[in-house]
């Protein structure tokens, strides 16, 4: 049986009584966690090996970061290069801000960029509407006209002025920069470990989202300097090694699949998402915000 995992903890244990349960008593989900646990194959789809970044730590832990092509191109082609490069073998974690960010990279060394690396990407922040086949989370979204799930992601949009963009939400990865115009090459990194910082969209690169691996970068001594930075280099978190899935063997490489937006399973799990009525719930919010409502994700052996 595959082990669920989601980006949120609440969102990701099947209890296990769920489990446990007769296939009859089980037909009729009333949990979010049971529906993802009752989703036939045909609800889940297989994450490439090339959209896999597979970080080791030197500590022993390992973040997998899944990619996203299809919202920033110029970046994650980046992020891949720099991968095969071996950019970010004995780089470190240098900052951790309480309820923001993780950040890692080589803190602006001089380390020259691997070939094919291009120095200055555009502003991927947002892209065209026109393409993508939104569900819409059909609640009202405080930071853009509307909000939804395309190609297995949590977007804002907006129908009128045609763009679309990657949300902040917890876990989600993005590419740190300097002032603008300076938009980042990729090669410092940061996961969101707090409340979705929702004010950043549209205004950095988001080249995708912490599929494994969150609580090594969650339970990482916070740093102490300005914006959560370490001050000394002795409390940097160091990276052994990052690469793709796809340069390590098919039989030790990880692997993982997420939750078809436009599924059934997906329809009835930010159905629940909105509508708690199982019994610990007193009273439904009829309503959740799309931080709150994340896209199942899970490892496949």
């Amino acid at each position: 049986m595959h082990r669920p995992v989601t980006l949120f903890a609440c969102a990701s244990a099947i209890t296990a009584a769920a489990v446990a349960q007769p296939a009859a008593q089980r037909a009729r989900p009333t949990t979010p966690s049971e529906v993802v646990a009752a989703s036939p194959p045909s609800a889940w789809r297989t994450i490439s090996p090339d959209d896999l970044l597979v970080i080791d730590l030197r500590n022993g832990g390992q973040v997998v970061v899944q990619l996203a092509p299809a919202f920033a191109p110029v970046h994650v082609a980046n992020i891949r290069a720099l991968a095969r490069g071996q950019w970010w073998d004995g780089a470190a974690v240098y900052r951790v801000q309480d309820n923001y960010v993780a950040q890692w990279g080589n803190n602006e060394s001089e380390r020259p960029l691997p070939q094919g690396v291009v120095a200055k990407p555009p502003a991927e922040y947002t892209r065209p509407l026109k393409g993508l086949n939104v569900r819409p989370l059909g609640y009202p979204d405080p930071y853009a006209p509307a909000a939804g799930y395309a190609l297995g992601w949590p977007v804002a949009y907006s129908p009128k002025a045609g763009w679309a963009n990657l949300a902040h939400c917890y876990g989600s990865v993005g590419v740190g920069r300097g002032l603008s115009p300076d938009t980042g090459t990729g090669g410092e990194l940061y996961a969101v470990i707090g409340h979705g910082p929702r004010h950043l969209d549209r205004n950095i690169a988001l080249i995708g989202r912490v599929v494994d691996g969150i609580d090594r970068l969650t339970s990482l001594p916070r740093g102490t300097g300005d914006l959560g930075f370490y001050k000394e280099r002795s409390q940097d978190a160091p990276i052994a090694r990052a690469r793709l899935a796809s340069q390590i063997s098919a039989g030790e490489r990880p692997s993982f699949q997420y939750m078809d937006t436009r599924s059934a399973s997906f329809a009835d799990y930010l159905r629940l998402r909105a509508n708690r009525k199982d019994t610990f719930y007193i009273r439904p919010a009829g309503g959740v915000d799309l931080c709150n409502a994340p896209v199942p994700v899970r490892r496949t052996p």
